[in-house]
Protein backbone atom coordinates (compact mmCIF):
# COMPACT_ATOMS: atom_id res chain seq x y z
CA UNK A 1 0.00 0.00 0.00
CA UNK A 2 2.93 2.55 0.95
CA UNK A 3 4.28 1.76 -2.52
CA UNK A 4 1.16 2.48 -4.26
CA UNK A 5 0.88 5.59 -2.71
CA UNK A 6 4.41 6.60 -3.51
CA UNK A 7 3.79 5.26 -7.05
CA UNK A 8 0.30 8.12 -7.14
CA UNK A 9 2.75 10.55 -5.83
CA UNK A 10 5.72 9.96 -7.85
CA UNK A 11 3.56 10.32 -11.07
CA UNK A 12 2.14 13.73 -10.56
CA UNK A 13 5.45 14.86 -9.68
CA UNK A 14 7.14 13.16 -12.74
CA UNK A 15 4.20 15.29 -15.45
CA UNK A 16 5.73 18.59 -14.09
CA UNK A 17 9.63 17.65 -13.30
CA UNK A 18 12.83 18.28 -15.89
CA UNK A 19 13.93 14.53 -17.55
CA UNK A 20 16.49 13.95 -15.19
CA UNK A 21 14.23 14.49 -11.62
CA UNK A 22 12.02 11.69 -13.60
CA UNK A 23 14.41 9.57 -13.88
CA UNK A 24 15.43 9.87 -10.03
CA UNK A 25 12.25 9.80 -9.16
CA UNK A 26 11.61 6.78 -10.89
CA UNK A 27 14.72 4.78 -9.38
CA UNK A 28 12.81 5.54 -6.05
CA UNK A 29 9.68 3.94 -6.74
CA UNK A 30 11.40 0.91 -8.07
CA UNK A 31 13.87 0.42 -5.51
CA UNK A 32 10.58 1.07 -3.11
CA UNK A 33 8.33 -1.45 -4.28
CA UNK A 34 11.23 -4.09 -4.76
CA UNK A 35 11.92 -3.92 -1.26
CA UNK A 36 7.96 -4.95 -0.34
CA UNK A 37 7.48 -7.20 -3.21
CA UNK A 38 6.62 -11.01 -2.27
CA UNK A 39 8.08 -12.62 -4.95
CA UNK A 40 9.40 -15.09 -2.12
CA UNK A 41 6.07 -16.73 -0.91
CA UNK A 42 4.92 -17.02 -4.79
CA UNK A 43 8.33 -19.16 -5.41
CA UNK A 44 7.51 -21.28 -1.87
CA UNK A 45 4.06 -21.74 -3.67
CA UNK A 46 5.44 -22.83 -6.72
CA UNK A 47 8.02 -25.04 -4.48
CA UNK A 48 5.03 -27.10 -3.33
CA UNK A 49 3.28 -27.49 -6.35
CA UNK A 50 6.35 -28.41 -8.42
CA UNK A 51 6.52 -31.80 -5.28
CA UNK A 52 2.83 -31.75 -5.58
CA UNK A 53 1.76 -35.31 -6.77
CA UNK A 54 -1.61 -34.31 -9.39
CA UNK A 55 -3.07 -35.95 -12.09
CA UNK A 56 -4.77 -39.16 -13.23
CA UNK A 57 -1.18 -40.79 -12.43
CA UNK A 58 -0.33 -38.94 -9.44
CA UNK A 59 2.78 -37.68 -10.14
CA UNK A 60 4.63 -34.86 -9.10
CA UNK A 61 6.79 -32.66 -11.65
CA UNK A 62 10.31 -33.54 -10.22
CA UNK A 63 10.54 -35.88 -13.17
CA UNK A 64 10.41 -32.81 -15.46
CA UNK A 65 12.99 -32.09 -17.67
CA UNK A 66 13.24 -28.70 -18.14
CA UNK A 67 16.27 -29.10 -20.79
CA UNK A 68 18.82 -29.90 -18.07
CA UNK A 69 18.05 -33.41 -17.43
CA UNK A 70 14.70 -34.97 -15.12
CA UNK A 71 14.34 -32.67 -12.63
CA UNK A 72 17.48 -30.38 -12.63
CA UNK A 73 16.41 -26.96 -11.97
CA UNK A 74 19.39 -24.74 -11.43
CA UNK A 75 20.27 -22.58 -14.51
CA UNK A 76 17.13 -24.14 -16.04
CA UNK A 77 15.78 -20.70 -17.05
CA UNK A 78 18.25 -19.57 -18.09
CA UNK A 79 18.78 -21.56 -20.73
CA UNK A 80 15.28 -21.24 -22.20
CA UNK A 81 13.82 -21.44 -24.54
CA UNK A 82 15.43 -23.97 -26.51
CA UNK A 83 14.64 -26.86 -29.12
CA UNK A 84 13.25 -30.45 -27.66
CA UNK A 85 13.93 -33.21 -28.96
CA UNK A 86 11.26 -35.31 -27.52
CA UNK A 87 8.60 -32.79 -29.07
CA UNK A 88 10.76 -31.67 -32.13
CA UNK A 89 9.87 -28.03 -31.24
CA UNK A 90 11.29 -24.92 -29.28
CA UNK A 91 9.94 -24.57 -25.91
CA UNK A 92 9.86 -21.42 -23.26
CA UNK A 93 9.30 -22.32 -19.69
CA UNK A 94 5.61 -22.15 -19.44
CA UNK A 95 5.56 -24.71 -22.79
CA UNK A 96 7.51 -27.05 -21.57
CA UNK A 97 6.21 -27.34 -17.58
CA UNK A 98 2.50 -27.57 -19.63
CA UNK A 99 3.96 -30.49 -21.89
CA UNK A 100 5.25 -32.54 -17.97
CA UNK A 101 2.04 -31.41 -16.58
CA UNK A 102 -0.02 -33.73 -19.36
CA UNK A 103 2.69 -36.46 -20.18
CA UNK A 104 4.29 -36.63 -15.96
CA UNK A 105 0.65 -36.30 -14.41
CA UNK A 106 -1.86 -37.22 -17.15
CA UNK A 107 -3.86 -34.48 -17.27
CA UNK A 108 -5.57 -32.40 -20.14
CA UNK A 109 -4.52 -28.98 -21.49
CA UNK A 110 -7.79 -27.73 -20.37
CA UNK A 111 -7.39 -28.73 -16.74
CA UNK A 112 -3.51 -27.78 -16.77
CA UNK A 113 -4.17 -24.30 -17.90
CA UNK A 114 -6.89 -23.35 -16.04
CA UNK A 115 -7.43 -19.51 -14.88
CA UNK A 116 -4.60 -18.29 -17.04
CA UNK A 117 -4.11 -14.89 -17.41
CA UNK A 118 -7.01 -14.58 -15.25
CA UNK A 119 -8.17 -13.40 -11.64
CA UNK A 120 -5.08 -11.65 -9.74
CA UNK A 121 -6.81 -13.21 -6.50
CA UNK A 122 -6.30 -16.96 -7.54
CA UNK A 123 -3.34 -16.95 -9.72
CA UNK A 124 -2.86 -20.06 -11.71
CA UNK A 125 -0.36 -22.95 -10.72
CA UNK A 126 1.50 -21.62 -13.99
CA UNK A 127 2.49 -18.49 -12.24
CA UNK A 128 3.67 -20.11 -9.35
CA UNK A 129 5.58 -22.40 -10.86
CA UNK A 130 7.48 -19.88 -13.28
CA UNK A 131 8.50 -18.15 -10.30
CA UNK A 132 9.42 -21.44 -8.42
CA UNK A 133 11.68 -22.32 -11.40
CA UNK A 134 13.24 -18.99 -12.53
CA UNK A 135 14.37 -18.33 -9.12
CA UNK A 136 16.67 -21.55 -9.64
CA UNK A 137 18.68 -19.75 -12.13
CA UNK A 138 19.83 -16.55 -10.06
CA UNK A 139 22.92 -15.69 -11.32
CA UNK A 140 23.38 -17.13 -14.32
CA UNK A 141 24.15 -15.80 -17.36
CA UNK A 142 20.88 -15.99 -20.05
CA UNK A 143 22.06 -18.44 -23.12
CA UNK A 144 18.81 -19.37 -24.28
CA UNK A 145 19.50 -22.36 -27.46
CA UNK A 146 20.52 -20.12 -30.29
CA UNK A 147 22.03 -22.88 -32.44
CA UNK A 148 19.78 -26.20 -33.64
CA UNK A 149 18.00 -25.15 -36.71
CA UNK A 150 14.66 -24.92 -35.40
CA UNK A 151 16.20 -22.33 -32.78
CA UNK A 152 17.44 -20.55 -35.65
CA UNK A 153 13.83 -20.48 -37.17
CA UNK A 154 12.22 -19.59 -34.17
CA UNK A 155 14.73 -16.58 -33.54
CA UNK A 156 13.69 -15.28 -37.06
CA UNK A 157 9.96 -15.72 -36.57
CA UNK A 158 10.18 -14.30 -33.68
CA UNK A 159 12.02 -11.04 -35.31
CA UNK A 160 10.03 -10.89 -37.91
CA UNK A 161 6.75 -10.81 -35.48
CA UNK A 162 8.57 -7.88 -33.66
CA UNK A 163 8.01 -5.55 -36.75
CA UNK A 164 5.00 -7.19 -38.71
CA UNK A 165 2.54 -4.61 -37.96
CA UNK A 166 -1.28 -6.06 -37.77
CA UNK A 167 -4.88 -5.62 -36.15
CA UNK A 168 -7.13 -2.67 -36.43
CA UNK A 169 -4.48 -0.30 -35.29
CA UNK A 170 -1.81 -1.17 -37.06
CA UNK A 171 0.22 -2.19 -34.41
CA UNK A 172 3.69 -3.93 -33.69
CA UNK A 173 5.82 -4.85 -30.90
CA UNK A 174 8.14 -1.74 -32.36
CA UNK A 175 5.54 0.34 -32.22
CA UNK A 176 5.53 0.65 -28.80
CA UNK A 177 9.37 -0.38 -28.28
CA UNK A 178 11.13 0.92 -31.38
CA UNK A 179 12.04 3.89 -30.73
CA UNK A 180 14.36 5.56 -27.46
CA UNK A 181 12.37 7.86 -25.48
CA UNK A 182 8.70 6.41 -25.47
CA UNK A 183 7.11 6.26 -22.11
CA UNK A 184 3.35 4.79 -21.34
CA UNK A 185 1.89 6.93 -18.23
CA UNK A 186 5.15 5.96 -15.10
CA UNK A 187 6.77 2.87 -17.49
CA UNK A 188 9.51 3.29 -19.79
CA UNK A 189 8.97 1.95 -23.61
CA UNK A 190 13.06 0.48 -24.35
CA UNK A 191 13.87 -0.36 -27.67
CA UNK A 192 13.93 -4.44 -27.24
CA UNK A 193 15.61 -4.83 -30.16
CA UNK A 194 18.75 -3.53 -29.09
CA UNK A 195 21.03 -5.60 -26.55
CA UNK A 196 21.56 -3.03 -24.22
CA UNK A 197 17.31 -2.82 -23.51
CA UNK A 198 16.46 -5.69 -23.49
CA UNK A 199 19.30 -7.49 -20.77
CA UNK A 200 17.85 -5.59 -18.33
CA UNK A 201 14.27 -6.48 -19.18
CA UNK A 202 14.62 -10.06 -19.63
CA UNK A 203 16.71 -10.20 -16.86
CA UNK A 204 13.89 -9.85 -14.54
CA UNK A 205 10.77 -11.77 -15.93
CA UNK A 206 8.70 -13.30 -14.64
CA UNK A 207 7.58 -10.80 -12.09
CA UNK A 208 5.62 -9.15 -9.31
CA UNK A 209 2.94 -6.09 -10.51
CA UNK A 210 2.18 -3.70 -7.86
CA UNK A 211 -0.37 -2.52 -9.76
CA UNK A 212 -2.79 -5.25 -9.80
CA UNK A 213 -0.69 -7.12 -6.86
CA UNK A 214 -0.24 -10.52 -8.90
CA UNK A 215 2.66 -12.54 -10.23
CA UNK A 216 2.95 -12.24 -13.91
CA UNK A 217 4.85 -14.31 -16.99
CA UNK A 218 6.49 -13.55 -20.06
CA UNK A 219 3.15 -15.97 -21.78
CA UNK A 220 1.34 -13.58 -20.06
CA UNK A 221 3.07 -10.54 -21.32
CA UNK A 222 3.38 -11.67 -25.15
CA UNK A 223 -1.26 -12.28 -24.41
CA UNK A 224 -1.45 -8.77 -23.12
CA UNK A 225 0.79 -6.83 -25.64
CA UNK A 226 -1.46 -8.34 -28.25
CA UNK A 227 -4.83 -7.71 -26.76
CA UNK A 228 -3.71 -4.15 -26.37
CA UNK A 229 -2.72 -3.77 -29.68
CA UNK A 230 -6.54 -4.74 -30.34
CA UNK A 231 -5.21 -8.04 -32.07
CA UNK A 232 -6.90 -11.52 -31.62
CA UNK A 233 -5.09 -12.81 -28.50
CA UNK A 234 -2.71 -15.95 -29.78
CA UNK A 235 -3.11 -19.53 -28.05
CA UNK A 236 -0.95 -20.20 -24.58
CA UNK A 237 2.42 -21.41 -25.65
CA UNK A 238 1.97 -20.90 -29.24
CA UNK A 239 4.49 -21.06 -32.37
CA UNK A 240 4.15 -17.17 -31.87
CA UNK A 241 4.47 -16.31 -28.70
CA UNK A 242 7.53 -18.67 -28.25
CA UNK A 243 9.42 -17.17 -31.26
CA UNK A 244 9.22 -13.93 -29.74
CA UNK A 245 10.23 -15.04 -26.44
CA UNK A 246 13.24 -16.87 -28.18
CA UNK A 247 13.95 -13.19 -29.98
CA UNK A 248 13.98 -11.35 -26.88
CA UNK A 249 15.69 -13.72 -24.70
CA UNK A 250 18.28 -14.45 -27.65
CA UNK A 251 18.69 -10.56 -27.93
CA UNK A 252 19.59 -10.40 -24.11
CA UNK A 253 21.56 -13.21 -23.66
CA UNK A 254 24.80 -13.02 -21.88
CA UNK A 255 22.60 -11.04 -19.11
CA UNK A 256 22.83 -12.45 -15.45
CA UNK A 257 19.99 -13.35 -14.20
CA UNK A 258 17.82 -11.62 -11.18
CA UNK A 259 14.40 -12.11 -11.33
CA UNK A 260 11.89 -13.01 -10.55
CA UNK A 261 11.49 -8.88 -10.63
CA UNK A 262 8.91 -6.51 -9.20
CA UNK A 263 7.69 -4.28 -12.11
CA UNK A 264 4.84 -0.91 -11.91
Amino acid sequence: MRALVYGAATALALAAAPAAAQQSQFEKYQKMVAEGSPVELFELSGEELWKKKQGPRQASLEKCDLGKGPGVLKGAYAALPRYFKDVDRVMDLETRLLHCMTTLQGRTREEATKRLFGDANQPSEMEYLSAYVAGQSRGTKLAPGAAHPKEKEAYELGKTMFFYRTGAWDFSCASCHGEAGKRIRMSELPVLSEPKAARPLMATWPAYRVSNSTFVTMQWRINDCYRQMRTPEPNFGSETTVALITYLTVTAKGEAYRGPGTKR
